[in-house]
């Protein structure tokens, strides 16, 4: 119980509570709490139950996560929890882009909440990017044409599924899908799933349910790591063209 111990004196210092204060708000002795952060005792579940409530953070990661290089904003509120979301700062303070390497990026899959995983990242900082927290993710595949193989794009986090917009494409991180980038429909408030789309009309549709994302970042910008050549160009302006055909012959029986 090693971590829990280093994880209750970290939580700690982040509030800036001495033991006798911590002790206080958790209605337990200031002993206890000592007990706890030198690991000559392990908590019972009922005092993890009062950890969790006062600090809002899942027993599990509590119990699992090393939070000793954490922040208070390497978490996020998810509803009356924090879930630990490591970001990186430079010396000024702002938001660095970690880029999720093409090489390893099943990784990131195991280590996303993980603050060592993502503080080893390569960081890249783009000025002209809105607002939020941004992190670059390598494209695989052609099922997001014209978006080549090899591409990297750079998406917004998205905290509340509220703020998902139909139409618009996302990357998601998912329980049994593991990282797709696709153009998304959300079908939340009546069937509790996201219906997943390919630009590359090749690939059929699926829904998967919202409790499998784990995490969502919406489109900002994208990288391309390699030049089109002139064919590549015509045959995207072709598929571009039926792709829009499509939808305009769609609204048109609507009026029939």
């Amino acid at each position: 119980m090693k971590i829990i111990a280093k994880n209750i004196k970290h939580l700690r210092a982040l509030k800036k509570l001495s033991q006798e204060a911590l002790a206080e708000e958790l209605n337990i002795t200031r002993s206890r709490i000592g007990s706890y952060e030198e690991n000559r005792s392990a908590p019972t579940i009922e005092i993890l139950i009062k950890f969790s409530d006062y600090f809002k953070i899942p027993i599990d990661i509590l119990l699992r996560n090393d939070l000793t290089k954490s922040k208070e904003s390497s978490f996020i509120e998810i509803g009356n929890q924090r879930v630990l979301f490591p970001i990186v700062v430079d010396s000024e303070n702002e938001n660095l882009i970690e880029v999720v390497p093409i090489k390893t990026s099943a990784g990131y899959l195991a280590g996303y909440d993980d603050p060592e995983y993502i503080e080893q990242l390569q960081k890249i900082k783009l000025p002209f990017l809105p607002t939020g927290k941004h992190r670059a993710f390598p494209i695989k595949g052609d099922s997001m044409l014209p978006m080549k193989d090899g591409a990297f794009v750079i998406g917004r986090f998205i905290e509340g599924r509220n703020e998902i917009v139909s139409g618009k494409t996302y990357v998601l991180i998912t329980l049994n899908e593991g990282m797709v980038y696709k153009r998304v429909e959300n079908h939340i408030e009546k069937k509790g799933t996201l219906k997943l789309i390919s630009d590359n009309k090749a690939y059929q549709a699926y829904e998967i349910p919202i409790n499998e994302v784990m995490e969502l970042w919406e489109f900002t910008c994208s990288i391309n790591t390699q030049e089109y050549s002139e064919e590549e160009l015509k045959i995207s302006s072709i598929i571009s063209l039926f792709n829009n055909l499509g939808i305009e012959l769609k609204a048109l029986e609507k009026h029939f």
